[in-house]
Parts: structure tokens; C-alpha cells; sequence
């Protein structure tokens, strides 16, 4: 199957796995940190067990995190997401 997780072309031997499944063979630091999007939308948690991601998905892992900035409050937000 190739998919295209966090912009890089990547292949998995099999033809469909669950999102659970993918976060575990793509060693995914802290998985129930992580947001998922699943061509272009993101998917609720909850759902993770019973999505399936098939050839030619595009998959984000997204960590939110909160912290400093040298910025105030009232100039950005302080919370930004990264690629994991």
C-alpha cells in the first residue's frame, strides 16, 4: 500500500490497516498525543480503531502543544501544531 505520511511517499506491505495499527508500524512517539488527519480531515479519536487507511490515503500525525513564546498573549496564541 502506499500512502503519504507527513508529505514523505511511503510504503507498507498490505492492502488496508486501521489508523491504530499505522500509528503502531510507523512508531509514533506518544500515540494518544497525537491527532490525526486522514485526507484531509481530521478524525475524531475515538475513531482511530475503526478507520481504515487504503492506498493513496494521506495521513498527518499532529502533535499539539502548548508553551512560551517570545511573544505575548496578545500578539499569537501560544499553541502551535507540529509534524511528529
Amino acid at each position: 500500500m502506499n500512502l503519504k505520511i507527513n508529505g514523505t511517499d511511503t510504503t507498507i506491505d498490505g492492502s488496508s490497516m486501521t489508523v491504530v495499527e499505522l500509528l503502531k508500524h510507523q512508531n509514533v512517539d506518544m500515540p494518544d498525543m497525537v491527532s490525526v488527519q486522514l485526507n484531509g480531515e481530521i478524525l475524531e479519536r475515538d475513531a482511530y480503531e475503526n478507520t481504515t487507511v487504503k492506498d493513496s490515503d494521506e495521513v498527518e500525525f499532529l502533535y499539539f502543544m502548548g508553551g512560551g513564546s517570545s511573544c505575548s498573549s496578545s500578539e499569537c496564541s501560544g499553541v502551535s501544531a507540529l509534524h511528529a
